[in-house]
């Protein structure tokens, strides 16, 4: 499926990271300070923020910016690169949405086929 395709060679688990979709969301309508990413991220450590930013610097789709203002302030904003982002992410929401309720059943479905597979196992003594 991917033969020929360069960039699957270097993988970029970032965009599919647990934040990294979460952070992007929330620079769609400009730059935001730290304390202001932390309210609508609540769920995420501090420190989990921070190597994520990092992290999403460093691929090229957020740019940091430090004020020499006391007292410091730091912005972070979506890169040109970042931005493009916004409309494979905005397909993927739709498609969770039409879905969601098909991929619940699978991992129900699958749930019962496992719980059922272990209890035969333990029946048969070869857990």
């Amino acid at each position: 499926m991917f033969a020929g395709c360069r960039a699957s060679e270097t993988p970029l688990f970032r965009v599919g990271d647990k934040w990294t979709g979460r952070i992007i969301r929330c620079l769609e309508t400009g730059p935001r300070r730290f304390s202001e990413l932390q309210v609508p991220l609540r769920e995420v450590t501090p420190k989990v923020l921070t190597e994520t930013l990092r992290a999403m610097e460093r691929d090229g789709l957020v740019k940091r910016t430090a004020y020499a203002e006391m007292p410091p302030r730091v912005e972070y904003e979506l890169t040109a690169l970042g931005r493009t982002l916004r409309e494979p992410m905005a397909a993927f929401c739709e498609w969770s949405a039409a879905h969601q309720p098909e991929v619940l059943e699978a991992r129900d479905a699958h749930e019962r086929v496992t719980l059922a597979r272990e209890a035969a196992d333990r029946g048969s003594g070869r857990f």
